[in-house]
């Protein structure tokens, strides 16, 4: 008769101790690191994106770019750039006064937009022009960065001298000649095309390297004066 309460003590100590100690561990599953590439078509955030992932996701407009603009010529301290194409490289120095246009080239470089594009438009002894391109990639680029133009500056007294790179105005309608952010072209003409003062935005200049400009001015080319083998550029790099 003793045995059994011993029993029922012993048992009800057992249960309790299973009771109290850990459960199980759950299998923790590791959340893979979300990367927003620039040139990737844009996506909409997580809801749990850091600070940084979503400002990786703003898009320039026409109501923001000239105060995004502003503020980033402030902070830039270098003016020259190294456009490298199938052709070979040259380097730019733009101007620090015209600083709408310099902060946009720059922006852009650094955003790798150029990459790959081309200088789609060769006129012979007159200009050549990049920042396009035949491809969907340079379309969805972009559409990343975002859809905006670029008020006029041909005020500050540059000249469309032979090795000025300039900006063109964009196709829509645009009377104001407000230009177009994405492309650029550069005077070959000797000793320039000064016809183009006053209409177009000269935001700095070739100062080493022209003769890679005049082969690139000398290929042959095709309907819309677009080159018949493609001059791409490789790669804009900020010195």
């Amino acid at each position: 008769m003793l045995l059994r309460p011993f029993a029922l003590t012993t048992s009800i100590l057992l249960i309790f101790l299973v009771s109290c100690g850990e459960s199980p561990k759950k299998k923790t599953v590791q959340k893979e690191e979300t990367v927003v590439e620039i040139d990737s078509v844009k996506q909409e955030a997580p809801e749990d994106a850091s600070e940084e992932e979503v400002e990786e996701t703003f898009v320039l407009d026409e109501e923001n770019a000239i105060d995004f603009f502003f503020d980033y010529a402030k902070t830039l301290k270098k003016n020259k750039v190294k456009i490298t194409t199938t052709k070979g490289s040259f380097v730019v120095q733009l101007y620090d006064d015209v600083p709408y246009h310099k902060a946009n080239f720059i922006y852009l470089a650094r955003q790798n937009y150029f990459d790959s594009t081309q200088f789609h438009r060769v006129v012979k002894d007159f200009i050549i022009q990049g920042g396009n391109s035949d491809d969907r990639k340079t379309a969805r680029k972009r559409g990343d960065i975002g859809r905006y133009l670029l008020p006029p500056d041909a005020k500050k007294g540059y000249k469309h001298h032979r090795g000025t790179i300039s900006m063109p105005s964009s196709e829509r309608d645009n009377p104001h000649k407000l230009a177009s952010p994405y492309e650029f072209f550069i005077v070959v003409t000797n000793p320039g095309s000064y016809h183009l003062d006053g209409s177009y935005t000269p935001f700095g200049r070739v100062v080493e390297g022209m003769e890679i400009v005049d082969a690139i001015n000398k290929v042959p080319v095709g309907d819309g004066d677009w080159p018949l083998k493609n001059v791409y550029i490789l790669d804009v790099e900020v010195l």
